[in-house]
């Protein structure tokens, strides 16, 4: 039996003039949602436009659903589409737009009509459907471009940056229902993002794709991680990526034995204790929010507590960004009460503590 929209790219290779991306493998589950991560040129939009047939891969191979598509004309993929920008026809209005799949698929008028209200039901846009697109908002236009593509119940979803053009209380809620529509159609679905924190929200696993400068203007895009997003999150598995997912303490250091299974790794002429297997020259990561601060020494289990100079207050609203110099320089991240409540200010010396099992060492 076949999985109907299990997606296998093998070997794949695009070249585009000063850009390609260079042996890409993936296997996404039928059911999936699958997000693309990473920053702006490093391929993601060119992938997704790969896979819908847009651009020729020079080798490789792509298998929706068992089947090579490798080389098939884009409407014969059954694959829908949603660009960031909507790219709604602007001579047809809401019910016109969704039902232009079908009206291709030659489908009967009552059935076209039955789809349209069954997917605009679904979407809460029925009210919408005798609007012309210029007098939609962006949630709105969104919601329309996500219905069009869905009312063909395609084999597979390709999401492009969906959400990058909407202010911030429109995303979140227009996230939430990518989760949730996901939920109930059960779509297969590849939805590509610089946003890191999107990724955590919608994906089951996450595809971290790196830009890499060739020489000139060349470049080219690969994949460097693939995870779950805890794993993406907790155990990055390069600088690179540590750094992408907001890791933000990275750094270079020597680990080597200590007692009762601990290691401990040696940065800048101080020594942190971690849970691994790893000796040598290593890179470890430690999350903002692992690091406790406090003004007075601390009485607790934590194998890892330092005395520094606070060296940099970076306020982000509720949530505050602390830089400690022990040496190293640590980050950490406090809300803001905790900031006022402590009185801290640039200059003054505090302590800071982090368990062994919060270093990531890789």
């Amino acid at each position: 039996m076949r999985d109907h929209g299990r997606v296998q790219i093998r070997g794949l290779w695009v070249d585009l003039e000063e850009f390609h991306l260079k042996d890409l493998n993936l296997d996404i589950a039928d059911g999936e949602y699958f997000v693309v991560l990473g920053p702006t040129g490093a391929g993601k939009t060119v992938l997704l436009e790969t896979i819908a047939g847009l651009h020729r891969p020079r080798r490789g191979r792509i298998l929706l659903a068992d089947e090579d598509v490798t080389h098939a004309p884009p409407e014969r993929r059954g694959i829908g589409f949603v660009y960031q920008d909507y790219a709604l026809f602007p001579h047809l209005n809401v019910a016109g737009n969704i039902a232009f799949g079908l009206r291709l698929r030659r489908m009967g008028r009552s059935t076209i009509e039955e789809h349209v209200a069954a997917i605009s039901q679904l979407l809460d846009i029925k009210h919408l459907l005798h609007r012309t697109p210029r007098t939609l908002s962006g949630g709105e236009a969104q919601r329309v471009t996500l219905a069009r593509a869905l009312v063909v119940e395609p084999k597979l979803l390709l999401l492009d940056e969906p959400l990058s053009a909407l202010d911030p209380e429109t995303r979140g809620a227009l996230e939430q229902e990518l989760g949730r529509i996901h939920r109930e159609l059960g779509t297969t679905t590849i939805h590509v993002t610089h946003d890191f924190e999107e990724a955590v929200a919608l994906g089951d696993r996450i595809a971290v794709l790196r830009e890499d400068r060739l020489g000139g203007s060349k470049r080219e895009g690969r994949i460097v991680q693939v995870g779950t997003p805890e794993e993406i999150f907790r155990h990055p598995a390069s600088e690179f990526v540590a750094r992408f997912v907001g890791v933000r303490n990275v750094f270079r250091g020597n680990a080597h034995p200590a007692e009762n299974g601990y290691k401990l790794v040696s940065i800048d002429g101080m020594e942190m204790a971690a849970v691994t297997e790893l000796e040598g020259p290593v890179h470890v990561s430690i999350r903002p929010e692992e690091i406790v601060l406090s003004r007075e020494p601390f009485l607790s289990s934590a194998r890892n507590t330092f005395r520094g100079r606070i060296v940099g207050i970076s306020d982000r609203g509720t949530i505050v960004y602390v830089t400690v110099h022990v040496p190293p320089e640590f980050i950490c991240m406090i809300t803001r009460r905790s900031l006022e409540e402590m009185g801290l200010r640039e200059g003054m010396w505090v302590h800071i503590a982090f368990k062994a099992s919060a270093v990531h060492v890789f």
